[in-house]
Formats: C-alpha cells, sequence, structure tokens
C-alpha cells in the first residue's frame, strides 16, 4: 500500500512540474520584445529620421524600443557604456549604429557571449559578430557624389575633400568611393584629402576656414573649384567659412546628408547638389530586421537602404520631396 502510495505522489509531482515548465514556456514564448537601437549620436536632423522610422517599426511589429546614444558622435566611451548597460539589462536585441568600426568590436563580441544578437546600422563594423548590417552603400553613394562633380565641373578642376572623422565607416566609404570616382578623370586633381572637419559644425568652420584660406590668394583669387564634405555638418561648416572668405557661389560645393539649411543654401546657389540617404528607411529596417531574427525568420546579411543624388533639378518632385521630409511627428510624438 506505502509503494502504491509513493508511486501516486511521484506521479503526481511530475505532472505538476511538467505544468509548471509549460506555463513558463509559454509564458517565455508570449515576452514582449524589447528592442535597443543605439544611435551614434542623437544631434543631428539625420537622427531623429532614424529614431522615426525605428518607432515606425515598432509600432508595426508590437514591440518595444529603447531609443538611446551618445550626444555628439565622437564619444566612443559613451556609446561604450551604452551597450553594456543594455545588455546587462537584458534587451532581446540590439540595432547598433557604431560611430567606431574598431571600437564597438568588444562589447558587441560580448553582447553576443550573453546571448544577445545585434544589428549593425548606418555604419559598418569591422568583424562577424552581427547578424544584419542596414545602411546605405556608402562608397556607392560617394561615387554618386564624384560622378556629379565631375559633371559639374566638366572633368577638370582642382578639387578639395575635406574629411569627417577618423574611425567612422560610414563616411570613410562615402570619402573613399568620392575619391575613386574622381580619379577616372585625368584633368582633375586632387588637392587636398586629408584633412578632418570633427563632428560638429563648428569644429568643421574652424577646419574649413584653415584649409580654404590656404587656397585664396591676398588678392581674393581662388585656386580650387570644387570641395566634397560626406556629413551635412561638414557640409554646412564648408558653406559658413566659404561665406567669410568670399568663395560662396564661386566653387562647386558637394555635400551628403540632408537638412533644412542645406536645402536652402542648395535653392540659393550656394550648393551645387548633395547626396541623401534615406535615414527613416534605414531605422525602420534595422528594427524589423531585428524582429525578424528574433522571430525564427532568416534575414539577410547586408540590406542597402540605397542613395539619391539632390539638385535644383529634382528637389521639387515627390518622391524627393517625401524623402527631404518626413512625417518625424507621427511617430516621434
Amino acid at each position: 500500500m506505502k509503494s502504491k502510495l509513493l508511486f501516486l505522489s511521484i506521479v503526481i509531482c511530475l505532472l505538476i512540474c511538467i505544468q509548471s515548465c509549460a506555463k513558463k514556456n509559454g509564458t517565455a514564448e508570449k515576452k514582449r520584445l524589447t528592442i535597443a537601437v543605439i544611435p551614434k549620436g542623437t544631434i543631428h536632423e539625420f537622427w531623429k529620421s532614424v529614431n522615426a522610422g525605428a518607432a515606425k517599426a515598432a509600432s508595426e511589429l508590437d514591440v518595444d524600443i529603447i531609443w538611446k546614444g551618445p550626444l555628439k558622435e565622437d564619444d566612443r566611451e559613451s556609446q561604450i557604456t551604452v551597450v553594456e548597460n543594455l545588455v546587462n539589462r537584458g534587451v532581446s536585441g540590439i540595432v547598433l549604429a557604431p560611430l567606431d568600426d574598431t571600437a564597438l568590436r568588444i562589447p558587441v563580441a560580448n553582447a553576443r557571449w550573453a546571448g544577445i544578437p545585434v544589428v549593425i546600422f548606418d555604419s559598418g563594423l569591422k568583424g562577424e559578430d552581427f547578424i544584419s548590417y542596414v545602411a546605405t552603400d556608402n562608397f556607392e553613394g560617394g561615387r554618386i557624389a564624384g560622378k556629379y562633380m565631375a559633371d559639374i565641373l566638366g572633368g577638370k578642376g582642382k578639387v578639395i575633400v575635406l574629411r569627417y572623422t577618423e574611425g567612422s565607416d560610414s563616411t570613410t566609404q562615402r570619402e573613399n568611393g568620392f575619391l575613386a570616382t574622381i580619379a577616372d578623370f585625368n584633368g582633375i586633381e586632387v588637392v587636398s584629402s586629408n584633412q578632418y572637419a570633427g563632428v560638429t559644425t563648428e569644429s568643421a568652420i574652424t577646419a574649413a576656414e584653415n584649409l580654404l584660406s590656404r587656397f585664396r590668394t591676398a588678392e581674393g583669387d581662388i585656386k580650387v573649384d570644387g570641395i566634397f564634405c560626406a556629413t551635412e555638418p561638414t557640409t554646412l561648416g564648408i558653406i559658413k567659412a566659404m561665406e567669410g572668405l568670399d568663395m560662396l557661389g564661386k566653387v562647386k560645393l558637394v555635400g551628403f546628408d540632408s537638412s533644412n539649411k542645406m536645402v536652402d543654401a542648395l535653392q540659393k546657389g550656394n550648393l551645387s547638389g548633395f547626396v541623401v540617404q534615406n535615414p527613416m528607411e534605414i531605422g525602420y529596417l534595422g528594427v524589423k530586421t531585428m524582429v525578424s531574427h528574433l522571430r525564427g525568420q532568416k534575414v539577410e546579411h547586408r540590406i542597402d537602404t540605397g542613395a539619391t543624388l539632390i539638385t535644383t533639378a529634382n528637389i521639387n518632385e515627390e518622391k524627393i520631396q517625401q524623402l527631404l521630409k518626413p512625417d518625424l511627428e507621427k511617430w516621434l510624438k
């Protein structure tokens, strides 16, 4: 009799354990996903559009996002700390725009070892500790800018490339794509391509003034025909410096990324054209790719979000206006 009671007790315990595990597993399956989206910085207009795209994806896919990043795009330590804190918090996944293609390798590897997958977006990262890279083909974007510069210069002249900041993969690719394309034109000489503007408009103004003064004679003659810069703050810094040196409208200027100030400069003739990404699409696809992975779907290792040249010839087209003026408030309110 005792053996029967013991057997029944064991069976009951086993049934309780099985039922408890089933409940836990059901709860785990239904646990709401929380995706950390970490931009390079939070100052520039570009990142507001990325944030809106991420928020749109979160709403459509019924997940939560945490938007957190450093203030400025040269604060590597701050971004590393953000990644480490969110790994410790145990988020479901991380969507990261590394502001340094090397410095963020260890934090991303640590996230992987902690069982937290990472999608890299906007700017590349060395290594393979991530499941997908969602970004503009920045080298191709630079090539688009280089071809346009060659066209407006008629295939000849002297050109400057004012670089952004060291370690930024996205902007380095743009600059290299531009230089590779310009090299195909024997009549164009690159007279400077090793100077850096820094990550703010203010630092870009100072760097541009120092650089451009070398190409302006005491009599006011200008010894450069074209300038390319790979970001919005660098472009605006160049414009301000050119204004102070009486060079506006006398030198062809091609920029990258957009803002209301850049559109205004284009319409005034102070900017010849600029290449734009689709930042809302970058943020949207970054989150969507991560959610697809977490839900067991196959994702592409490289997703290109496209680049478009904006000039006075096409700026009023509907599709261009949608790129330049996305509905941010709908998703950021």
